[in-house]
C-alpha cells in the first residue's frame, strides 16, 4: 500500500523517497569544489552558531535550551569534515588555502566545546567524526595513516579530558545537566530493567505483544520506539503510535537508556536489526568503493570529481560516526530527528553511486 501502516512502514517510505530525490539532484545539478567548499563552510559556521547559542542558554537562567546537537550534529561533522577535504584537494590542486585550514581548527573547538556542553554523546560523535575524516583523508590523498600506541592514548585522554571538564564544570556553576557522571548513575539505574525488558520479549519480526508500554493495544512491532520526528507524524495526521509530551518519559524508557541495536531490535525485531546493519554495510563499502574510483581519476588528471569526493569524504565520516554512535552507545543519536538526519546523510553518500543516464531525442 502506498499509505504506510505503521511507523517502520512510514520510515521505509520517507527513506524510499529522500534516497530517490537526493539521486536525482544529484545527477541534475553540477558540484563544483568551489560550491562545496564555500556551502561546507558557511553551514558549518551557521552550526556552530547555533551550537554556541543553544549552549549559552543552557547555562544562563531563564532561558530554555533546544537540544540542536541530536538532529544537527551529524551534519556539523558532514559539513565540517567536507570543509577541510575541500582545503586539502585546493592544496593538492596547488592553490593556497592556510586561510580555510585556520578557520576549520578554530570552528572544530567552538563546535567542540559547545555541542559538548549540550550533550556528552555528541562530543564521542564529533571525535568519532574527526577520527574518520582523517582516515578517510589520509587514504583519499595517500598520506601516511599509521595508527600508533600514541595517537590512540591521545585520542582517548582527548575525550576523556573533554569529559572530566564537563563534569568540572557542572560543579562549578551548579549545572547537574552537564555532569557525565549523572549520565552514568541514570544508566547504573535504569539500564538493566531496560536491557531486561528488550532481551526477554524481542522476537524475529518485533517484540511480544502486551509487553510494550501499550499494553492491549501494543501492535508487537512498530511501536513508537523508533520514529520519524512526531511532530512531522502528527502535522501528516498519521494514526501511529507515538511518544509525545509526558510519554517521552515511555520512551526514553529505551530510547534513553539503551544503544541503538537494542532499540531497533524490540521495535523492529531482529530482521530489523539485520536489515540495518546490512544496509550500513553497504553505505559503506559503496561510499569507500566510488571513493577509490574519485582518487583514481583526480590521480590521473581530472579535476571533474573534486567536490564529489570532498562531499563523498564528509558524508562517510557523518555515517560513520552516527551509525557507531547510535547503534552502539546512545540510541537517541539517531532515532526522531536526527533519524530524519541519518537518512538524508545515507542518501548523500548513496548518490555517489548511481548515475542517471540523460538522452537527448
Amino acid at each position: 500500500m502506498l499509505i504506510a501502516q505503521n511507523n517502520l512502514q512510514f520510515i521505509l517510505e520517507v527513506a524510499l523517497i529522500i534516497h530517490v530525490g537526493i539521486i536525482l539532484l544529484f545527477n541534475v545539478v553540477a558540484v563544483p569544489l568551489s560550491l562545496v567548499m564555500f556551502l561546507g563552510t558557511v553551514l558549518t559556521v551557521i552550526l556552530a552558531l547555533i551550537f554556541s547559542a543553544d549552549a549559552a542558554f543552557l547555562l544562563l537562567p531563564f532561558l530554555s535550551h533546544h537540544e540542536f546537537t541530536h538532529p544537527f550534529g551529524p551534519f556539523a561533522v558532514l559539513f565540517w569534515v567536507t570543509m577541510v577535504a575541500s582545503s586539502n584537494l585546493l592544496t593538492e590542486a596547488g592553490i593556497g588555502s592556510a586561510s580555510v585550514k585556520k578557520l576549520s581548527l578554530l570552528l572544530f573547538f567552538v563546535i567542540a566545546i559547545s555541542g559538548g556542553l549540550m550533550h556528552r554523546s555528541f562530543l564521542v560523535l564529533w571525535l568519532l567524526g574527526w577520527a574518520f575524516g582523517y582516515l578517510l583523508m589520509s587514504k583519499s590523498f595517500r598520506r601516511s595513516t599509521r595508527i600508533t600506541r600514541n595517537s590512540v592514548i591521545s585520542f582517548i585522554l582527548a575525550g576523556v579530558a573533554g569529559f572530566a571538564l564537563l563534569e568540572f564544570l557542572s560543579r562549578v556553576l551548579n549545572k547537574s545537566v552537564l555532569s557525565p557522571m549523572l549520565r552514568i548513575t541514570r544508566l547504573e539505574e535504569n539500564t538493566v530493567p531496560s536491557l531486561s525488558l528488550v532481551l526477554k520479549n524481542t522476537t524475529f519480526w518485533g517484540h511480544v505483544q502486551g509487553s510494550c508500554y501499550w499494553k492491549s493495544a501494543c501492535l508487537g512491532g512498530a511501536d513508537g520506539y523508533i520514529t520519524l520526528p512526531v511532530t512531522m507524524i502528527q502535522n501528516l495526521g498519521l494514526p501511529y503510535h507515538i511518544f509525545y509530551g509526558v510519554l517521552v518519559v515511555k520512551k526514553d524508557y529505551i530510547d534513553y537508556m539503551l544503544p541503538g541495536i537494542f532499540a531497533v531490535a524490540f521495535d523492529a525485531g531482529f530482521f530489523g536489526l539485520l536489515f540495518l546493519l546490512s544496509w550500513v554495510m553497504i553505505v559503506t563499502f559503496s561510499g569507500l568503493t566510488v571513493l577509490r574510483k574519485y582518487q583514481e581519476q583526480r590521480l590521473n588528471g581530472s579535476r571533474m570529481y573534486l567536490g564529489r569526493e570532498a562531499l563523498l569524504i564528509g558524508s562517510l565520516a557523518a555515517f560513520l560516526s552516527q551509525s557507531i554512535v547510535g547503534l552502539f552507545i546512545f540510541n537517541r543519536s539517531f532515532n526522531s530527528a536526527a533519524l530524519l538526519t541519518y537518512i538524508i546523510i545515507s542518501a548523500l553518500v548513496m548518490a555517489h553511486t548511481v548515475t542517471v543516464k540523460r538522452t537527448i531525442p
